[in-house]
């Protein structure tokens, strides 16, 4: 992977973070800059666990980059809401 694959796949996967962040009720804290980092990791677990399916934009396919964002970024927002409810 040259490097500017590698940056267009951390626009394109922040872009699909972006939408993930959309599609999920509860946010995570931190705002864009954490969600775009955990939607980045979810785009990358997305795309290896379920492969090219669906439409790509600069080799990344859209519909796994945006299921695993929103997958982690769920998952992420349930566990800060309940460490925060646990110690308030």
């Amino acid at each position: 992977m040259s490097i500017l694959s590698f940056i267009l796949f951390l626009i394109v996967a922040s872009v699909c973070a972006f939408l993930a962040e959309r599609l999920v009720p509860n946010s995570v804290p931190g705002g864009f800059l954490t969600s775009a980092i955990v939607g980045i990791i979810g785009a990358w677990v997305g795309g290896s666990l379920m492969g090219h399916i669906g439409p790509d934009l600069a080799g990344v396919a859209l519909i796994p980059c945006i299921l695993g964002s929103a997958l982690l970024v769920f998952v992420v927002s349930l566990f800060s809401r309940s460490f925060k409810s646990r110690h308030a």
